[in-house]
């Protein structure tokens, strides 16, 4: 009579419980991976950079974030005045100097 609806079987046991740190291994190894491939290559990037901005001196040759090449010609706490072309002057953060150029490198651009 049970046309719809199908009789309710009983259900063998289950599966015996395995290790419950075996479930966690995969999380954590990829949380690992993840560490070693993106995280600490970042850090060391922002380690390298941060060593560049502290180690700015007056005359040194940049190039910015933005592509602007020129010469500091004077430093603040948080800015940079950078000399772009005879008499121009624009003021940059600090954290915007991407690299430091060979010292010559203006006059071959």
């Amino acid at each position: 009579m049970s046309f719809f609806i199908s009789d309710a079987l009983a259900q063998a046991e289950g599966a015996p419980a395995g290790d419950p740190l075996l479930g966690l291994l995969f999380p954590i190894g990829l949380i690992i991976i993840l560490y070693f491939l993106m995280i600490r290559p970042q850090i060391k990037r922002q380690k390298e950079h941060k060593r560049l901005v502290e180690g700015l001196g007056k005359g040194d040759e940049v190039v910015t974030m933005g592509g602007v090449a020129g010469r500091i010609t004077d430093l603040g706490d948080n800015f940079a005045q950078v000399e772009v072309s005879d008499n121009v002057i624009v003021k940059v953060r600090r954290q915007a100097i991407e690299a430091v150029l060979p010292k010559g490198s203006l006059k071959d651009l």
